[in-house]
């Protein structure tokens, strides 16, 4: 009676072990892949800027600036969907009067007085013809905008270089897998994971000359040549297997 016992025990602890799950062998692979395109588009932005004693009359004042610019842009064949609005600001402006003090008694700091509106608009702009960025530039400079920024080269479509990087960084990863399980001597069940690191970076800006634009249109200079060079789109994957 002692070894049925003993025996239906060992039997039903045999067939709970069968149903445990063992944590399966894994391997871990980083794939990488990357892809060199010239940059397409020029960016840049600019501000305009208008100050008057009521708030219509600023609003006026840089709406009008803006038309121009704008209008100066479409001409140059900047499409429509290529110009866009970042900020627009409207704030009053005030100024402090000093105050009149009697030599050795306290006196207060001056009155806030209203001093007119401020209006601030900024604008981005992409070029698509890069030969023309730098003439655009100066003709947007002495059309009154202010704050221009430095001119940058980057690839307007990144979506299509992404993937293709993508691409690249799977085939290698596999490549790698599956010279690693014949290393080990052991085969590639199935995916158990994947991860992807989007690892690009911007290209440095170009800076445009730093020169007064009634300048570079008077001095005949046509302006310093920018090496658009290529932008650089690296994608990291890693891949997970389940091995036997």
């Amino acid at each position: 009676m002692f070894l049925l016992a003993l025996g239906s025990y060992a039997s039903l602890n045999f067939e709970r072990m069968q149903h445990l799950e063992v944590n399966p062998a894994m391997i871990s692979v980083t794939g990488k892949g990357e892809v060199f395109a010239v940059p397409d588009i020029g960016q840049f932005s600019f501000s305009v800027q208008a100050e008057a004693e009521d708030a219509a009359v600023a609003q006026e004042q840089s709406g009008t600036a803006i038309n121009e610019i704008i209008a100066y842009l479409r001409d140059q064949g900047v499409a429509k969907t290529d110009i866009k609005t970042t900020n627009y600001n409207l704030f009053p402006r005030y100024r402090f009067e000093e105050r009149i003090c009697v030599p050795g008694t306290f006196c207060g700091p001056g009155e806030q007085i209203p001093d007119g509106f401020e209006v601030s608009q900024s604008v981005e702009v992409k070029v698509r013809n890069t030969d023309d960025a730098t003439s655009i530039i100066t003709g947007v400079g002495e059309r009154g905008a202010t704050n221009i920024s430095g001119l940058n080269f980057v690839v307007d479509d990144t979506d299509a270089l992404v993937a293709e990087a993508r691409a690249e960084a799977i085939k290698d990863a596999k490549e790698k897998a599956q010279k690693l399980a014949a290393d080990l001597g052991v085969r590639l069940v199935k995916i158990n994971s994947f991860y992807e690191e989007d690892s690009r970076y911007l290209p440095e800006p170009y800076q445009v000359r730093n020169m007064a634009f009634d300048e570079m249109s008077d001095s005949g200079f046509g302006g310093a040549e920018l090496p658009m060079g290529e932008d650089q789109t690296p994608v990291r994957v890693t891949i997970t297997y389940e091995i036997r």
